[in-house]
């Protein structure tokens, strides 16, 4: 199970159309090691035993390859999900990696120091109750607000991008790294530093979108996200549990709103099932 459908509203400069999106999937595998947990993997179920098999060896927790320590099931969610699995390894078969890292967490984006248990990615604080509406025309204009910052990315065209914004489009802030979570973070920081953090009420970032940045912007109380490419499957799940207004594929003067959907405002009333 790769992909999940969700309902969406696609909005261009013509016309809304209601849609039925596949999302890729994205859960957490938690991963013990003798028992013990040693790391939480944001992944797309499937090949599990191969994604844990691997990072058993890139990460340098084995000594050598040809030992394969059988990876047993210890959890599974409702949907058939495996979200925890145990592997019993002898003390002499655990390489430097085991023992020198520290708290390792492998995610499909990048990654979340220090988080070693799945109640560790838990949110903690109120959801985002905001009544403001957002014109849908402007989307278009952040982007391209955002754009004209990304000095590196044409440069090199190897850097990701994240921009806040205030409600009326306002550019507060824009930065560049080659990991999209990075830019988000840094990006906070600045608002935080310059004290503009309550002005910030959108943020946009290139690429696709996890259930990372989402709870990052969650954790600045920011309600409106905004990402060139895909969400996926937690970050939609999570933006709706947490009050954000999230919007994807936003390119070509179009936008598709996955969560909150009624904190939009455009001129276009007609609303189309697709």
């Amino acid at each position: 199970m790769a992909t999940r459908n969700y309902e969406g509203k696609k909005f261009d400069s013509k016309e809304v159309n209601k849609i039925v999106d596949a999302l890729t999937v994205e859960e957490a595998l938690q991963i013990n090691i003798n028992k013990k947990p040693f790391t939480v993997s944001m992944r797309t179920p499937g090949n599990d035993v191969s994604l844990v098999r691997g990072l058993l060896h890139s990460e340098g927790i084995l000594k050598n390859t040809s030992y394969n320590p059988e990876v047993s099931i210890k959890k599974e969610n409702n949907d058939g999900i495996v979200t925890v699995v145990n592997l019993n390894i002898p003390k002499e078969e655990l390489g430097e990696g085991y023992s020198n890292s520290r708290s390792l967490l492998s995610v499909s984006s990048c990654g979340i120091c220090g988080k070693t248990e799945l109640s560790d990615l838990s949110f903690i604080g109120k959801t985002i109750d905001d009544h403001q509406k957002i014109d849908i025309s402007l989307i278009n204009e952040l982007f391209e607000k955002m754009n004209a910052f990304q000095h590196s990315f044409k440069e090199s065209g190897g850097t990701h991008a994240a921009a806040a914004f205030s409600i009326d489009g306002k550019l507060l802030n824009s930065m560049e790294d080659i990991g999209r979570h990075n830019a988000v973070d840094k990006v906070i920081g600045k608002l935080i530093l310059s004290k503009q953090l309550k002005d910030a009420q959108i943020m946009t970032v290139s690429g696709r979108i996890s259930y990372e940045i989402v709870i990052k912007c969650f954790k600045a109380q920011i309600p409106f996200l905004a990402a060139v490419s895909a969400p996926s499957s937690l970050a939609v799940d999570y933006a709706k549990e947490l009050g954000i207004t999230l919007f994807a594929f936003c390119r070509d003067q179009r936008a598709t709103c996955y969560a909150h959907p009624e904190r939009t405002k455009n001129n276009t009333n007609e609303t189309k099932a697709s």
